[in-house]
């Protein structure tokens, strides 16, 4: 299979960690957002929403969205598990990933920011203040219910939640964000960053990096 990345791309970033997470194999295929590669036709015709990850399935089938390809890789791959098998637990779960791909990241993302310069004329300090102002609100909704375990919701084991809160943290680390309101989170993805999937997921740690 295929995934179309970026290494700053915080939801190409989910994607990679959850597939590092299964073992899965896969060619990467590096679409430059600066250079606005996400708006060529060939891109265009993969992902008509011009946004980045895209998977690439060995029958030639494309799937986007960071969440439904992890919902995909999930079903397809069960082991390991993202996601609990108990509802509730999967629920809890599930509430802290939405937080951040459903609230946070979508007025985080860099098309809005873009927007908010040209057309509104938000400097460096407005942008920032910006998107601070959304991962406040969000990390305020997350810390506490949140588990107190070394990952999100478990001693053992990362899952979706981690997933998506660790790219998170970085956009927070880039953006200026002081996280010392949120020490569980924070824990969190130090806790995660130590685990190779996570950390060669990263990031600087991508080839494309730059």
């Amino acid at each position: 299979m295929k995934l179309y990345t970026f290494w700053r791309s915080t939801a190409a970033y989910r994607v990679r960690i959850a597939l590092n997470l299964k073992g899965i194999e896969r060619e990467e295929v590096f679409v430059s957002l600066p250079g606005g590669a996400h708006r060529a036709p060939d891109y265009t015709a993969l992902n008509p929403q011009q946004l980045l990850p895209a998977l690439e399935l060995p029958g030639g089938q494309v799937l986007s969205q960071s969440l439904a390809i992890i919902d995909w890789l999930e079903a397809a791959h069960p082991k390991p598990a993202l996601l609990p098998a108990d509802p509730l637990e999967r629920a809890r779960v599930l509430e802290v990933a939405h937080v951040v791909a459903m609230d946070i990241h979508p007025v985080n993302n860099l098309r809005v920011v873009q927007h908010l310069a040209k057309n509104f004329g938000a400097d460096d300090d407005a942008r920032q203040a910006w998107m601070q102002h959304w991962m406040r609100l969000g990390f305020d909704a997350i810390e506490p219910r949140l588990a107190g375990t070394r990952f999100a919701f478990s001693d053992t084991e990362p899952g979706l939640a981690d997933i998506c809160l660790v790219p998170q943290l970085y956009n927070a680390h880039r953006w200026g964000l002081d996280m010392s309101p949120w020490p569980k989170i924070a824990a969190i993805g130090v806790a995660c960053l130590a685990l190779p999937a996570f950390a060669d997921a990263a990031p600087e740690a991508q080839p494309d990096a730059g």
